[in-house]
């Protein structure tokens, strides 16, 4: 219980961290963008870098909401192996952007991992990870959706997919 303690208040403080930084993001971009059409490559790198960290904040929720209802160890080996390819996903895709933050979110996937052959050992659990593949990339594309939802509403003048294309 103490990793998982440890793992949980770190989630809180690289959540705090990523919803500053998207804040930030968004305040620049709101007031660039405002009404405007001509954008400059800098300003659709930040929109990029805003949905990443967008996309980063709602994954790790999800993540975050599991692993704090987790209350007994043969419910470890059920949710985390799921948990840590989504934490181990955005952590890969902040890497360029927040390299301190991906770094730390590796640890937490580390910490879990443990968590999980500990309690599998423990509990005897046995672990389908095709299945818990599948659970990971639920997670992530339900966040890509409601991200690319949010950041279409908040960016109307944007036509997302003609920009993919420059």
């Amino acid at each position: 219980m103490p990793r998982l303690s440890y793992t949980i208040d770190r989630f809180s403080e690289l959540l705090s961290e990523l919803k500053k930084e998207q804040s930030v993001l968004n305040k620049v971009n709101t007031s660039t963008l405002k009404n405007s059409t001509d954008y400059e490559k800098e300003d659709l790198a930040r929109i990029e870098t805003e949905k990443t960290i967008s996309f980063a904040i709602e994954s790790l929720n999800q993540i975050y909401k599991k692993i704090q209802n987790l209350s007994t160890i043969d419910t470890f080996p059920a949710v985390l192996p799921s948990a840590i390819l989504v934490i181990r996903t955005i952590s890969a895709s902040l890497y360029e952007i927040m390299p301190k933050t991906s770094h730390e979110l590796s640890e937490l996937s580390t910490v879990l991992g443990s968590v999980v052959m500990d309690s599998g050992t423990i509990t005897g659990a046995k672990f389908d990870f095709s299945e818990h593949n599948n659970a990971s990339w639920l997670i992530l594309d339900e966040a890509k959706l409601m991200v690319d939802s949010k950041i279409n509403k908040q960016y109307p003048n944007l036509d997302f997919p003609k920009l993919s294309d420059t």
